[in-house]
């Protein structure tokens, strides 16, 4: 993107002047560094959404971060990670790397359980339920069944959570990008803005921080 570009796209995001002077998005304000550098994707730039499937705002950013990561450059990609303590959580992520793990979680059936959750009144708070919501979405039952109950799948909730321990995430929707910043639509947003507008100026804050990834800088 030309540097002209970048900064339209900024300025629609809702990065003003003052951002910009700056040479862009605003450390502390707009992302923040992390402490230490988190392992990702060998030879590519990781981005790492956290999210959880019940959160209104999760599934408020998930149609924009679809299209966006589907225009992502090839040195770039974008893994999700299901976080939370609840046992509810747990069972919705146990449900996320089933999914994962059978080569079932396409973009139609991620945006179907978000769908089932926020507009189709679904709660799945236990197996059953989580194996019925999967089921009305074309899943093979029985290829599930053993996913979700296999040990690979406990090892990818334990990791995840680490991960999102060390990346400091205590809310959700989140962006990690390249190991090194955070960011996410509720940082730097102010009171007037949309939803949408939110998730726009975090997607153009994750832009300008795969840049400066590819550029090599730090800060």
């Amino acid at each position: 993107m030309r540097r002209r570009d970048a900064a339209t796209a900024l300025l629609a995001a809702g990065l003003g002047p003052a951002a910009l002077a700056q040479g862009g998005p605003v450390e502390g304000k707009h992302y923040a560094r992390l402490g230490q550098v988190l392992p990702g994707a060998p030879g590519r730039i990781e981005v790492v959404e956290f999210f959880f499937y019940k959160c209104p705002h999760c599934d408020a950013f998930d149609p924009q971060l679809q299209t966006w990561a589907h225009q992502l450059p090839a040195d770039v990609s974008l893994r999700r990670v299901p976080v939370g303590q609840q046992v509810m959580l747990k069972l919705h992520q146990r449900m996320f790397y089933a999914l994962e793990a059978m080569g079932a979680l396409t973009p139609a059936v991620h945006a179907g359980i978000f769908n089932a959750f926020h507009r189709g009144g679904v709660q799945a708070n236990d197996e059953a339920a989580v194996g019925a919501l999967v089921g009305r979405l074309g899943v093979d039952m029985a290829k599930f069944r053993a996913a979700f109950n296999a040990f690979g799948v406990q090892t990818k909730m334990a990791q995840g959570q680490k991960l999102a321990e060390a990346a400091g995430i205590d809310t959700v929707p989140a962006l990690v990008v390249a190991g090194r910043w955070r960011t996410g639509p509720g940082m730097g947003a102010s009171s007037s803005q949309s939803e949408a507008a939110q998730g726009q100026q975090a997607l153009a804050v994750a832009d300008f921080l795969i840049r400066q990834a590819r550029a090599g800088r730090t800060t």
